[in-house]
């Protein structure tokens, strides 16, 4: 099921979106969530999408597993491409959200950690329960053999006493040990890829910090790729190797974590970062803000969607015209007409 008017994809390339669009159709018109967004992710990496709330980065990720609204619109002619085996390209389509494909797909070979467990697990079932059924569904075996799977994932997520831990119901255990729970159900199939819907926004730092040290061991034990979304860059420097910045549904830019770092090229980018205390740098009053808020989803600037809050747009420019994505070395890039140009006038 590959589009034969696509390029083929990489070798190493597991996941591939292009010009993704999605939209919900309410009382007061159109909403668009997601506008052309594009990004792809290899085997084995871990990419992290940054953006404030509101920017697209989980309804970007829902499209892939078609899990959007019943009132969500997707756009004509994006496409979104998976490769688990690296032999056999499928197109995940929104024809395809309740095949029998999508339903293998969809907690076999990729797993998703949700935003809120105490939401997204059932509050009638055990945790074991809710592991075993998925575990019965991909795996085809038996009762018996699901919940000694179960207890083992429960102990590979370091939680205490997994043969105890298998009969609670997540009102028994405390957030971190939900969010435990929740990354052992998205693992219980060994998927290929992880997504991680802002799977520490709830917990504290300590116990944050344990759940990005167990992410990160599984994954160099399972091999796996991960998508993680935050809006810490704290986060994103602790895990990911490729880093997408998102603003009001687009892309704004992508590089690696250094790039990102060391070398932002778009004034979102830099606004955020010099928003983010850091330990060494000079004293100062407040840290830097970014003016303004995001802008109503129903009135979208014309033009660059950063310009209305950017220190550095022209009018007659950026408020006309949607800039053009430029490349840089080292496969970064920025959604600005003055992209690579802005950090020295901004110091």
């Amino acid at each position: 099921m590959s589009n034969p008017t696509l390029p083929p994809m990489p070798s190493e390339r597991l996941l591939d979106l292009r010009d993704v669009q999605v939209g919900f159709a309410t009382r007061d018109g159109r909403v668009a969530a997601v506008n052309s967004v594009t990004y792809h992710v290899d085997r084995g990496e871990v990419l992290g999408i940054v953006g404030e709330s509101g920017s697209g980065k989980s309804v970007t990720v829902r499209a892939i597993m078609r899990l959007l609204a019943k009132n969500a619109v997707e756009g004509a002619g994006g496409s979104i491409r998976f490769n688990p085996d690296g032999d056999r390209e499928l197109l995940l389509s929104a024809e395809h959200k309740n095949s029998r494909l999508m339903r293998e797909i969809r907690g076999g070979r990729i797993g998703m950690i949700f935003q809120e467990p105490m939401t997204a697990l059932s509050p009638v079932h055990t945790v074991g329960t809710q592991i075993m059924r998925t575990v019965m569904l991909h795996r085809k075996c038996g009762r018996t053999e699901a919940r000694a799977r179960a207890v083992e994932l429960l102990g590979k997520v370091q939680l205490p006493n997994p043969e105890e831990m298998v009969d609670r119901y997540p009102h028994q255990m405390s957030g971190g040990m939900r969010q435990r729970a929740m990354i052992a159900l998205a693992l219980c199939c060994d998927p290929v890829l992880l997504i991680a819907d802002e799977p520490t926004t709830a917990l504290d730092v300590t116990t944050e910090a344990q759940i990005l040290d167990l992410l990160k061991s599984l994954q160099d034990e399972l091999g796996m790729a991960i998508i993680f979304i935050t809006h810490n860059f704290g986060v994103v420097a602790d895990i990911a190797d490729r880093v997408a910045v998102m603003y009001l549904g687009r892309i704004v830019e992508t590089g690696s974590v250094d790039d990102i770092f060391y070398a932002p090229k778009h004034p979102y980018t830099q606004a955020l970062l010099q928003s983010i205390p850091r330990l060494g740098q000079a004293r100062v009053r407040r840290l830097k803000t970014i003016r303004g808020s995001v802008p109503d989803p129903y009135n979208v600037p014309k033009g660059c969607p950063f310009h209305t809050r950017c220190d550095f747009a022209d009018a007659a420019l950026c408020g006309t015209e949607l800039p053009p994505r430029k490349a840089f070395a080292g496969d970064q890039s920025a959604l600005c007409h003055f992209a690579g140009e802005l950090r020295e006038a901004g110091q």
